[in-house]
């Protein structure tokens, strides 16, 4: 599985919740409308969505350091693996050179 397929799994239970909470949520601002209890409400309305923002973003940042650990384990995982093939491959390639040899000494005689 490719590593971004897997932080696209990890990060996409959240996009409806980002786009949702980055929707335009907030009181309708009219030019004849600036009374100052509709400047706090306005102002308290940007407050909460600041802090739903914040938590948000840590929530994301808390996901993509949860999967950057597993691509990091995946990696090291992978590299592993690669180097086990490339000595069974270099085992394999001296056998068959072993075995040629003899082939070939065999046909000689």
């Amino acid at each position: 599985m490719p590593a971004w397929l897997a932080a696209a799994k990890a990060v996409l239970p959240y996009v409806s919740t980002i786009l949702s909470a980055t929707l335009p949520v907030f009181t309708d601002r009219k030019a004849q409308d600036r009374a100052p209890e509709l400047v706090a409400q306005q102002i308290s309305e940007l407050q909460v969505a600041a802090r739903q923002n914040a938590e948000l973003v840590k929530s994301l940042a808390e996901q993509m350091q949860k999967t950057v650990a597993a691509l990091d384990q995946g990696a090291i995982e992978l590299e592993r693996k690669i180097k086990r093939a490339k000595m069974l491959a270099m085992g394999a390639s001296v056998i068959a050179v072993i075995a040629l040899i003899v082939a070939v000494v065999a046909i000689r005689s």
